[in-house]
């Protein structure tokens, strides 16, 4: 197996491991929290959004990004299907996980992390909740179809057009 080859599948594993976590808050994380009553729901939501910023996950979620681009690079060919469904799965990681994360997701996490709910009352608990929950579970669904995309292209890519040797 050559090093480019390597590099893809390591590209294919953290693309994966993103995409599932989407997945997994798509289909059962957000559907389990908005059970919650309000103020239960804040803390969960603080206190996921501090646990989450761990070296794995930083790992992960920004080594993907660069490995699609630098797979994108060893893959350069223009008359390569290959190349296609590396660049599309670079694009869509960028476009569709990356920015929306950092000028959606983020913010409103953020937003969320500076709410002071041992002070607040429930007037404003329940006001903040309204203000957060549907759109941060919005955009969220949006990178979660985007790193599918990401991971159906890298797969592809993997499969359909192996290199020779």
């Amino acid at each position: 197996m050559k090093l480019h080859e390597i590099i893809l599948a390591i590209t294919a594993t953290c693309s994966a491991l993103i995409s599932g976590l989407f997945f997994a808050y798509t289909f059962s994380v957000n559907l389990g929290l908005h059970k919650l009553d309000d103020k239960s729901y804040l803390m969960a939501m603080q206190n996921i959004n501090r646990e989450i910023l761990n070296p794995v996950f930083y790992s992960c979620f920004l080594g993907a990004p660069l490995l699609l681009i630098v797979s994108s690079v060893l893959y350069f060919d223009l008359s390569s299907p290959k190349f296609y469904l590396i660049l599309t799965a670079c694009l869509s990681y960028i476009i569709g996980v990356l920015m929306i994360t950092g000028t959606k997701n983020v913010p409103l996490n953020n937003q969320l992390d500076s709410f002071d709910i041992s002070t607040a009352s429930s007037d404003a608990i329940y006001r903040i909740r309204l203000l957060i929950e549907d759109p941060w579970v919005f955009w969220n669904n949006i990178r979660t179809v985007f790193s599918f995309i990401t991971l159906v292209c890298l797969i592809m890519s993997l499969i359909f057009f192996r290199s020779k040797n």
